[in-house]
C-alpha cells in the first residue's frame, strides 16, 4: 500500500511539473518568439556571471577576510561582552545568543547551527528558545556582505538604517517565533547545571551572576578560535582563511543568481528597445512582475515607498537568495528605477531575509525541530516586511529632521 501511494504522489508531482514548466516557458516563448527566448536567458545568465557573481564574490573575499581578523585579533569576543547584556531585554534570549548574530553576520546563515550544536552553548537556552536560533541567525546571515555591496554605490546612510531595520525585524521574527515554540515545547532549560540556572541572568545573587557572566564569557572565547605564532603570521594566517570563506560564499551563491535572478530578470524587464522588439540580448523580458508590483502599488508606496512597480523583484528573489537579489541592484540603479529609499529598504529586507525560504527547512531539521518549520517561516516572513517598514519609515524621519536643520 505504501508503494503505491508515493507512485501515485510521484505521478501527481511529475505532471504538475510538467504543467508549470510548459505554462512558464509557453507564456515566455509566446511573448518572446522561441529563439529569443532561449537566447536571451543565456545571455542574461553570461552577464550575471561576468558581471555580477564575481563583483559579489570579490566583495565576499574582503568581507570573510575582515571577519576572521575580527574573530582572530578580539574584535568580536569585544562586540559579545558589550551587547550580550542586551540579548534579554530586545530578544528575550540568554547572552550568548549574540555571538549567533555576530557570527552569521560576518559569513552566512548556517554558521549558527555549529554553534548550536556545541553542548556547552545550548546549555543557556530554555527548549523553546533553541529553534529561535534558526530566525536569529538568518536574520543577519550574510550582512556584512549586503551592507559593503550597498556602501559601494554611495549609500553609507541608507546602508546603516537598513541595518536598523534588520535588527528591529529580527526582533519581531525571534519573539513570535518563541511564542510559537513555547507552546509545542514549554518553558524549561535545556540543562541545569549548578552555574547554569533558570533567570540566572537577572538573578539578585552577585556571586552567581558574576560566575554566569565569566562561564559566558568563557564558552564564547572557547567557540571563537584563536591561533598561535607571532601577530604577523596570525594576520596573514586570518586573512586567508577568511578570504577562503569568501571565495566558498561567492561559489555557493553562482545556482541562485544564475537561475533565480535570471528568471527574474526576465519577468522583469521588457525588451531593450520597444520600436525593434525583442533581439534575443541580455535582461529582457516581458514585464510581468512589475504589472504585480503595480497591482499592490496601493501598498508598496505607503508601507516600503516603491517607486516603481519593478522594485518589488528584489524582496521576491531575497526570499530565496539574498545574492541573486543583490545582483538586481547594478540594473536598477542604471535603469533610475530605485533610489535612496530602495536601497536602505533592500538592505534591512535583504539582511533579514536572507534568502531563509533556501535554508529554513534545512536548519531546523538540523536542530531537530521540523514540526516548527511552517511555524519559522511564517513568523521569519512577518520579520522582514517589519524590517522593510522600518528602515522606509526610518529614513523618512531622518531626511524629515536634515531638512528643517
Amino acid at each position: 500500500m505504501p508503494s503505491k501511494k508515493r507512485k501515485g504522489n510521484a505521478n501527481t508531482d511529475t505532471i504538475i511539473f510538467i504543467v508549470i514548466v510548459s505554462l512558464f516557458f509557453g507564456y515566455l516563448g509566446y511573448k518572446m518568439g522561441i529563439d529569443k527566448m532561449f537566447s536571451t536567458i543565456m545571455a542574461t545568465a553570461y552577464r550575471l556571471l561576468v558581471d555580477t557573481v564575481f563583483y559579489i564574490m570579490a566583495i565576499a573575499v574582503l568581507a570573510g577576510a575582515f571577519g576572521k581578523l575580527a574573530m582572530e585579533f578580539g574584535l568580536v569576543r569585544l562586540l559579545n561582552k558589550i551587547f550580550s547584556p542586551l540579548m534579554r531585554p530586545l530578544f528575550n534570549m540568554p547572552g550568548v545568543a549574540f555571538l549567533g548574530i555576530i557570527t552569521t553576520y560576518l559569513s552566512d546563515n548556517p554558521a549558527i547551527i555549529s554553534l548550536a550544536k556545541d553542548e556547552d552553548y545550548i546549555s543557556y537556552f530554555k527548549k523553546h528558545e533553541v529553534p529561535c536560533l534558526c530566525n536569529l541567525g538568518t536574520a543577519f546571515g550574510m550582512g556584512l556582505i549586503v551592507t559593503f555591496f550597498m556602501i559601494k554605490y554611495g549609500y553609507l546612510k541608507e546602508a546603516v538604517i537598513g541595518n536598523i531595520g534588520a535588527v528591529i525585524g529580527s526582533i519581531i521574527s525571534v519573539r513570535l517565533m518563541a511564542k510559537s515554540a513555547k507552546k509545542e515545547l514549554g518553558n524549561k532549560m535545556i540543562k541545569d547545571p549548578s552555574i547554569i540556572r533558570e533567570n540566572i541572568e537577572t538573578s539578585n545573587d552577585e556571586l552567581a551572576a558574576s560566575n554566569f557572566v565569566e562561564r559566558r564569557e568563557e564558552i564564547a572565547s572557547n567557540l571563537i578560535e584563536q591561533t598561535e605564532g607571532t601577530f604577523f603570521e596570525r594576520f596573514l594566517g586570518s586573512f586567508l582563511e577568511g578570504g577562503k570563506l569568501g571565495v566558498d560564499i561567492g561559489l555557493s551563491i553562482i545556482p541562485g543568481v544564475l537561475v533565480i535572478c535570471t528568471i527574474v530578470m526576465i519577468l522583469t524587464f521588457g525588451p531593450s528597445d520597444p520600436t525593434v522588439g525583442y533581439q534575443g540580448l541580455a535582461y529582457e523580458g516581458v514585464e510581468l512582475l512589475p504589472k504585480i508590483g503595480d497591482f499592490f502599488s496601493f501598498l508598496l508606496k505607503p508601507l516600503l515607498g516603491f517607486e516603481n512597480p519593478e522594485s518589488i523583484a528584489f524582496p521576491i528573489t531575497a526570499l530565496g537568495a539574498v545574492g541573486a537579489a543583490l545582483s538586481l541592484i547594478p540594473k536598477f540603479l542604471d535603469t533610475g528605477i530605485i533610489g535612496g529609499n530602495e536601497i536602505a529598504v533592500f538592505t534591512a529586507m535583504g539582511m533579514c531575509w536572507s534568502g531563509f525560504l533556501s535554508t529554513h527547512v534545512a536548519m531546523l531539521d538540523s536542530l531537530g525541530h521540523r514540526k516548527l518549520i511552517s511555524k519559522g517561516i511564517r513568523s521569519h516572513v512577518v520579520g522582514g516586511l517589519a524590517a522593510g517598514i522600518s528602515a522606509h519609515f526610518i529614513l523618512l524621519l531622518i531626511n524629515y529632521i536634515q531638512s528643517v536643520l
